[in-house]
């Protein structure tokens, strides 16, 4: 169990759930699922978790994700990293800056959380998160600037 998180039994579905999002490592690999109706799921590089029930999440503007999340903002995002960290968010998602500083190829997303889906079993344990190699440096630099920046947004939100 994550420290600081303690499950809540949904009596509906007998599926565990959390009372609030555990801490992720900064660099977790999630997959955003969006509708249109039928599911459609991607990876989302390094979501950033701005409170017990907020992510934040930067997307390609073009993403066709996106498209359908401005249609149908009712999403899911499933984050495995290390830790132990096993759940899938879901909730609204909503565009918050139509363009990123410094990224004005990226949007800015906020997803309020209704519910956390409490994926981790006893039987196993989810040591690391997906992993992948740097490939172009100033992408990798491109997206640690994004992150900041939603970090930063997170912060600010918080101290309001």
């Amino acid at each position: 169990m994550a420290a600081g998180v303690s499950p809540v039994e949904n009596t509906a579905t007998d599926h565990p759930e959390l009372d609030a999002l555990p801490h992720w490592p900064r660099e977790t690999i999630a997959v955003l699922v969006t509708t249109d109706p039928a599911p459609h799921a991607i990876p989302v590089s390094w979501p950033v978790r701005a409170d017990d029930r907020r992510i934040l999440l930067s997307l390609k503007f073009d993403r066709g994700s996106l498209a359908r999340l401005r249609e149908r903002p009712q999403v899911a995002l499933l984050i495995l990293g290390g830790g132990n960290v096993a759940l899938c968010a879901r909730g609204s998602a909503k565009v918050i800056a139509e363009e990123m500083p410094g990224a004005d190829d990226y949007v800015a997303v906020r997803l309020d959380v209704d519910v956390i889906d409490d994926h981790r079993q006893s039987a196993f344990e989810v040591a690391q998160g997906i992993q992948r190699n740097v490939l172009d440096d100033s992408e990798l630099q491109a997206l640690e600037h994004r992150v900041a920046t939603l970090q930063s947004w997170a912060e600010h939100e918080q101290q309001v």
